[in-house]
């Protein structure tokens, strides 16, 4: 579809308004349709087949919006843009929650409708290409999170759908913040065990021992504190999906308990002596080069080639850049109805230098600068100073801020937050104590007052 080209119906219960849109529209190179009887909407829209409604709420009696309703569940992707007299913010937000992509209140100046209309169809015309591209994997529609239409994210795309209806164990590799437990949950999603429970575990955020009893279980007085049996969630994830998160970072003792569970399909509570059955799919991820790994002695050999019998690298955001906008909008149009803040978009300038830069953090990354952005800026347009941006370099021009900063500012405020309490920190943040150690002894950050 051609912007200029779009097909956009008007509806409202005010013939002289719906004409003087449809004017405006149609100045503006828009095939436009005007009508005012919106007891026909649903005929109007099947006829004219539209790629966006503008919309006046008070048609058909007063009733609009219940015809908007209806309008949506025939018609939900097609976008509208409610046209109102009555300017009060739960207006707008009723509106919304029947199904409007934007509102405008009446009077209003034709600039604002036209900017609204654009960003409309260009946010619907990504969806499209987004949706289509999954569709023509035939069917992995039930992955809606891998949002991208660049050849990376296409063969891991294909990759999903030769393992559609399997149930071999996948590992992933990717730098952080690549969405590897999204890809983790398409797989379940897909497979035969779809009705049937998924848990992910992280594996650096628990200290050896806590990992082992978390995924085996224990038994009454196998240590202090266990003061009852406890199943593990091998056990809870019986004939379901158990994703290990960063298994490249577990000790060899670890390992080896872990082999033997995969191979053999059966487990040990720690401190008890009974073997245990189970069925449990086993999909782990990593951010490290296992096979260096390997030649290092770090990680066993054995368990690389029973946890990888197939193996998915995601990409980093900085060799798939064609997929930025697209994950731009989707991230704006989540946070926009988690934060009830309506955002147009970017400006071509924070575009510009969100697609310069090289997003070390990847998809975590970007999608912490939109919040952040959308939290600072004062219009309905992201500008450059709104995103978390560095000191000015020589050359005048300001560099997002780097991941380390981030995760720096991160932590030191969490710290604060919890009052030092560094297991309370680490719980917060997403992590283990330990690896709150070592991030902060890499950052140079003092683990209580008064630290140099």
């Amino acid at each position: 579809m051609v912007e200029g080209k779009a097909r956009i119906l008007v509806l409202d219960d005010s013939a002289d308004m719906a004409e003087s849109i449809g004017l405006t529209l149609a100045r503006a190179g828009f095939d436009c349709t005007v009508n005012s009887d919106g007891g026909k909407a649903q005929d109007l829209i099947a006829n004219s087949q539209p790629d966006l409604l503008v919309f006046g709420p008070k048609i058909a009696g007063g009733g609009g919006l219940e015809v908007l309703e209806l309008i949506k569940k025939d018609y939900p992707y097609l976008p509208v843009i409610v046209v109102t007299g009555c300017a009060t913010i739960d207006a707008a937000v009723e509106a919304m929650k029947k199904g409007a992509d934007d509102f405008l209140s009446k009077p209003f100046h034709s600039d604002d409708l036209l900017l609204k209309i654009k960003k409309a169809l260009n946010h619907a015309r990504l969806l499209d290409e987004n949706r289509s591209l999954r569709e023509e994997m035939q069917g992995l529609s039930s992955a809606p999170e891998i949002i991208g239409k660049s050849d990376p994210i296409k063969r891991i795309l294909e990759a999903l759908d030769r393992l559609k209806e399997t149930e071999c164990r996948v590992l992933l590799t990717g730098e952080s913040g690549t969405g590897k437990e999204v890809i983790a949950r398409a797989v379940h999603r897909m497979s035969p065990r779809r009705k049937e429970k998924f848990f992910a575990v992280n594996c650096v955020a628990l200290t050896e021992s806590l990992l082992e009893s978390e995924l085996f279980g224990h038994e009454k007085g196998a240590f202090t504190g266990a003061v009852a049996s406890r199943k593990g969630l091998f056990e809870l994830a019986d004939r379901g999906t158990l994703y290990l998160d960063e298994i490249g970072d577990t000790s060899l003792a670890f390992q080896a308990k872990l082999l033997r569970a995969v191979e053999e399909n059966e487990l040990k509570r720690v401190g008890g002596t009974k073997n245990l059955s189970v069925d449990v799919r086993i999909i782990s991820a990593t951010n490290k080069d296992l096979k260096k790994e390997i030649a290092k002695g770090a990680f066993r050999d054995d368990l690389f080639y029973r946890l990888g019998v197939v193996h998915i690298h995601l990409p980093p955001l900085r060799e798939r850049r064609e997929d930025i906008p697209l994950l731009v909008e989707h991230s704006l149009h989540r946070l926009s109805l988690r934060m009830t803040k309506k955002i147009e978009g970017l400006s071509k300038k924070a575009l510009d230098a969100v697609m310069a830069y090289s997003w070390p953090g990847n998809i975590r990354e970007l999608e912490n600068a939109l919040e952040r952005a959308m939290i600072m800026a004062c219009g309905g347009v992201i500008q450059p100073g709104d995103l978390p941006l560095g000191p000015p370099t020589n050359n005048g021009a300001h560099p997002l801020s780097t991941l380390e900063e981030l995760e720096k500012q991160l932590i030191e405020r969490t710290l604060l937050e919890c009052n030092w309490n560094k297991s309370e920190a680490a719980k917060r943040i997403g992590i283990g104590r330990r690896t709150l150690y070592d991030k902060a002894t890499r950052l140079g950050i003092p683990l209580k007052p008064g630290d140099e």
